[in-house]
């Protein structure tokens, strides 16, 4: 029996590339606009660096339990998805994407932006970004890209390389664009299995974003090791 998350899977892969490729310009520069306003705030959600001193202060200034914290108000945020597409329709009134692509990102984004902050990370640095956009990919797609040279390092490498590369940003962005369109056209197709196994349907729609959420974000916990005093990321 094939479950949810392969269908995910295998309908993801089919339409992403076919979606992204018909407006790459536009999709890019979403991705780009929604790691924006998930640094310095958008409608009701306050900026990245406010979140994560909020959280810092709420556990005592225990860095580490606010990371857990941050995590786990994002995946509640990302599980109502009425939330994440209201949030995503203030950044693409004049965009023929799906709100909840927008959406989705500024949470996720945020979430990675306020670890990265506790971390040491500057949020005004485009490595910094880049690498906060790369950890949205999933660690296993970005193993996966990194293998097939399709992007060059992973997302601390990215935020902690000697010089910026301008060359980067599309590439990043333009795999990213793909993931999230891949995913949501993935949901849709298991949303019409649904008509027929109510069950997966109910799956997908209930879970599927808080899960990819808390897996983004236990990725960046580890993968955005705290800065030290050179600047570079700490030994594992």
């Amino acid at each position: 029996m094939i479950g949810p998350k392969s269908v995910l899977s295998v309908a993801a892969g089919r339409l992403a590339p076919k979606v992204v490729g018909s407006a790459p310009g536009v999709t890019t520069g979403v991705i780009r606009q929604a790691l924006h306003h998930a640094i310095v705030g958008v409608g009701p959600l306050p900026g990245a660096a406010a979140t994560a001193e909020k959280h810092l202060e709420d556990n005592n200034d225990d860095a580490e339990a606010a990371v857990k914290h941050i995590v786990d108000t994002h995946v509640r945020l990302a599980g109502v998805g009425g939330f994440a597409t209201n949030i995503g329709g203030l950044v693409t009134q004049a965009v023929t994407l799906p709100a909840n692509i927008t959406g989705m990102a500024i949470i996720q984004c945020r979430m990675v932006a306020s670890i990265a902050h506790l971390r040491g990370y500057d949020l005004t640095d485009p490595r910094v970004r880049n690498a906060i956009l790369l950890t949205l990919l999933s660690e296993e797609k970005v193993s996966k890209q990194i293998q097939s040279q399709k992007i060059p390092a992973p997302p601390m490498a990215i935020a902690t390389a000697p010089a910026y590369d301008r060359a980067i940003d599309d590439i990043v962005a333009a795999e990213v664009a793909q993931e999230l369109i891949g995913r949501v056209a993935g949901k849709r197709m298991v949303s019409m299995v649904a008509k027929r196994v109510p069950l997966v349907g109910g799956v997908v729609g209930a879970g599927a974003d808080g899960w990819m959420t808390y897996q983004i974000g236990r990725y960046a916990s580890r993968e955005l090791l705290p800065k030290r005093s050179d600047g570079r990321g700490a030994s594992a």
